[in-house]
Order: C-alpha cells, then sequence, then structure tokens
C-alpha cells in the first residue's frame, strides 16, 4: 500500500532521530528553560533576521492556533480567516472553546485577500450597533493554504497595512511552512513573514520534526504567555524534546532541505499526471495536489493507495489529494503514477 495521505505519516528526519540518542540521557532543566532550546531560538532569530523575536515551542498546531489567539484577543475581539481556514473547519471549534469567534470571509483559491479584509472592517466600523458586535482583532493566514496556494510578498504587505488601519494583529499559520519556502518561484522567505507578520508559527509536525511548533512573536506582546500555555495543558515539561528539533532544523538548511524533496517530489506528480491527461482542482506550486478522478476510478485506486477525499467535484467525479513529504522517495511518487 503507498501513503499520500497527509505529509505527517513518518516519524522523524533521521538526523534528528540521531541527535535525540545522543542526548536521551542526559538531565535538563524543564519546560523549555534549558540550553537546547536557547540555541533553537537563536538560530530561528537569525533566519528571520528579527533578534527581538520570542519564541515558544509547543507541541501541535491545533493547540498554538488556539493559544496564540486566546493571548493576543480581548474578550470582545474575533479572529477573521478565509472560510477555508484550518481554525473554521479542522480544529473542533479550538477558538470559539477559548472564546472567541472565527468570522469567515470568502477567499480567493484559499487566501485571504487585503480588500475583503478591508470590506469586512470599514462595514463593522461604519455600522452604528457596533459597540453590540464582536469586534474583529485579528487575520489569521495559512501559508501554504489548505489548497497548497502561498502568499506574494505584496499580498503580506497589503494585509498588513490593513491590518494596521484597523488595529489587528496578523497571524499565520506555517503548519506547513517549509513546503511553500521551498516552493520553486516564490518570493516570500522568514525574513519578509517576520516584516509583515506580528506572529507566525514555524511548522514541524509536517516538516521533518517527530512534533512540535515553534512560535515567534516578532516583538513582546503577550506578557505572560508562559502562564497561558501552561493554563491550556500545551507546557511539556520535558521541553528539550521540541527544541532539540528545531535546533537540528535549523542547522545547516535542514529545514528547507526537507521542504525541498517534498517540492521535488509533489513537482514530479503533477508532470506525470498532466502527461496522463489528468486535471486539477486548483494549480498548487506545493506539496499537496489537487487531483479530479472519476469516482470508480478513485474506488479502484484505493485498493493499492491511500489519499484523502477533499471534495465532490460533481456527481462522477472527485477531488482527492495526495500529499508528498520530507520523505517520500521518488520511487513511491513513481508507483503511484504506474498505478494511475
Amino acid at each position: 500500500m503507498l501513503h499520500f495521505d497527509s505529509d505527517y505519516m513518518e516519524g522523524m528526519h533521521p538526523r534528528i532521530y540521531e541527535r535525540l540518542g545522543k542526548i536521551n540521557l542526559e538531565q535538563r532543566t524543564g519546560y523549555g528553560r534549558d540550553e537546547i532550546c536557547d540555541s533553537a531560538r537563536e538560530k530561528i532569530r537569525r533566519s528571520c533576521a528579527c533578534p527581538e523575536a520570542e519564541i515558544w515551542f509547543l507541541s501541535g498546531g491545533t493547540q498554538v492556533n488556539s493559544v496564540v489567539i486566546r493571548s493576543l484577543l480581548g474578550l470582545g475581539e474575533s479572529v477573521i480567516a478565509a472560510d477555508t481556514g484550518h481554525i473554521g473547519f479542522h480544529e473542533a471549534g479550538a477558538v470559539e472553546a477559548g472564546g472567541h469567534k472565527v468570522i469567515l470571509l470568502p477567499g480567493r483559491e484559499g487566501k485571504l485577500t487585503a480588500q475583503a479584509v478591508e470590506n469586512y472592517a470599514a462595514a463593522f466600523y461604519r455600522d452604528e450597533n457596533h459597540a453590540h458586535m464582536v469586534k474583529p482583532g485579528m487575520v489569521y493566514l495559512s501559508h501554504p493554504t489548505e489548497y497548497g496556494t502561498l502568499y506574494t510578498k505584496k499580498e503580506l504587505e497589503e494585509l498588513r497595512k490593513v491590518c494596521e488601519r484597523y488595529r489587528m494583529k496578523l497571524y499565520l499559520d506555517g503548519a506547513r511552512l517549509g513546503y511553500g519556502l521551498a516552493a520553486e518561484g516564490t518570493d516570500v522567505d522568514l525574513r519578509v513573514i517576520a516584516d509583515c507578520c506580528h506572529v507566525f508559527y514555524i511548522g514541524g509536525t509536517k516538516v521533518g520534526a517527530m512534533f512540535g511548533e515553534a512560535v515567534v512573536f516578532t516583538r513582546h506582546m503577550v506578557e505572560d504567555f508562559f502562564t497561558i500555555v501552561k493554563q491550556s495543558g500545551g507546557l511539556l515539561a520535558k521541553g528539550w524534546f521540541l527544541g532539540v528539533q528545531f535546533d537540528e532544523l535549523f542547522s545547516d538548511d535542514l529545514y528547507l532541505e526537507c521542504g525541498r524533496n517534498a517540492i521535488k517530489t509533489a513537482e514530479r506528480l503533477k508532470e506525470g499526471l498532466r502527461e496522463k491527461g489528468y486535471s486539477f482542482r486548483i494549480e498548487s506550486p506545493t506539496n499537496q495536489q489537487f487531483v479530479i478522478l472519476e469516482n470508480d476510478r478513485m474506488e479502484e485506486l484505493k485498493k493499492f493507495v491511500s489519499f484523502g477525499y477533499w471534495e465532490a467535484y460533481d456527481e462522477a467525479r472527485t477531488v482527492v489529494r495526495f500529499a508528498t513529504s520530507w520523505a517520500t522517495p521518488m520511487e513511491a511518487v513513481e508507483e503511484l503514477l504506474a498505478l494511475l
């Protein structure tokens, strides 16, 4: 059976596995207050060209989103997201459970536009009854988006300007950030993200780590974030297990290397599918490829390959997702193409 369901089906990059083995019996201070976490933070600051950044390591993406949003929004504030945004559908209402409403706006190929955010915020403040409404306090983005698309530097800069105009925070979910950074033709790197966003996170779970995400506040923004993380059940006692993974990922460009493998294999898959006459739901430059399959063909393929159901295209066809990862071998892609 071939597996193209998602990008977190493997364990961890061998270099991380080896590093964990070396430090396994060493004793360290807990809760992320050790020298390995400090080393990882400094490497991330240098990569972002943001020496004042505050960096925290948490175990998973849903946890990060709920904790960050809770920490930055007031009781009467909401968060704006694209109508395909992860926090709106696939996080079991974690943000709402924390007391904050998610406002979903129509996106374009999975992306929020600055104009859509501007229109919503302007209409909110024009309403003479807005004191009775939940105020927009944050804009949430995913990069790559749920459809594997990417923001440009210009789009991020425009969103930042709208956020500043209406006193909102700009937050970027980087669960698959390594695949966005490695994509061909992108003009967005960590420095651009740090310049444009108030806070973002660097995904490890889906990009080479066993588990873990690195939250980056580009400046001091939350007085008691440590306490909020602990109240939310997100404080890992053996915090160095998170720190060591990012310390390794941000040594010798390993994080980008992980991203490049996924892009290389995804591009080969895309090329092969086009040669065979398949159509795509959307043009994705990253590791997620959304292919339109005849329903009969899809059912037959399930006997040999696992992949993600995405949405019904029409009565006879379905959009499915094939996801490559940092560990996908090219041989597996060629096997998949032979089956198709």
